[in-house]
């Protein structure tokens, strides 16, 4: 049983609309123009949990992504042609680019490529199975850890990628997560109760409960009607 289900990416760009004109041809999604300079935009694609907002922050990269996405691409052209910049085209069978803030991203090159180009989110970790296994009961599913590569994956539920992927890093959180995802749920307390951290409620701004995961990832709770 689940405690919250997957409802949708959210990435943070100083410069929204630039940032989501990248992410919609890196993506594959349909770009919304929005109301005004500081409201998020919206990517859409088949079924609304495709959505990713691009939100307007004013924070620009300072560290290493804690959260990047990896994503299809027929060739690391295609993706360095919508405005990416090359860090590491040669030591993984990836390649590692950065987005046009500098957030990290990485290609896995395909032929063809799969209908659903965003592949997988990766997770930087202080204990990738214990955190695994957190958000594997938060979301109902089971860990996987490849004990070769040192990785845990967590299958999403209905999210239109394949996993959560948790990874070992030495160093730790410093500064607020660019990426995160939204979860609907029936109750927040669930989420608490299970070690989430409330980091903001519902006030007169926002109808939604900001928290954060046992290791200070943050996501955001939307409950369910």
């Amino acid at each position: 049983m689940s405690l919250a289900t997957y409802q949708a990416l959210c990435i943070d760009a100083v410069d929204a609309a630039r940032m989501s004109h990248f992410w919609a041809g890196v993506l594959g999604r349909e770009r919304h123009e929005r109301d005004d300079d500081t409201s998020p935009v919206r990517l859409s694609g088949p079924t609304d949990r495709h959505t990713v907002w691009v939100n307007q922050v004013p924070q620009p990269v300072t560290v290493k992504q804690r959260v990047h996405l990896d994503v299809h691409a027929g060739g690391v052209d295609d993706v360095l042609a919508l405005g990416a910049t090359p860090r590491d085209l040669e030591t993984f069978a990836w390649k590692v680019l950065a987005d046009p803030e500098g957030g990290e991203l990485c290609v896995f090159e395909r032929e063809p490529v799969p209908a659903e180009r965003l592949y997988e989110v990766d997770v930087d970790s202080v204990e990738p199975e214990r955190i695994a296994t957190w958000w594997a009961d938060v979301l109902g599913s089971t860990p996987q850890v490849d004990a070769d590569e040192g990785w845990v994956s967590v299958p999403v539920p209905a999210a239109p990628f394949a996993s959560l992927v948790f990874a070992a890093v030495p160093e730790p959180k410093t500064v607020k997560n660019r990426i995160h995802w939204d979860l609907d749920t029936t109750d927040v307390g669930l989420l608490v109760g299970a070690g989430a951290t409330v980091l903001r409620e519902p006030d007169d701004d926002i109808s939604w409960t900001i928290l954060a995961d046992p290791e200070g990832n943050e996501f955001v709770a939307f409950t369910e009607d």
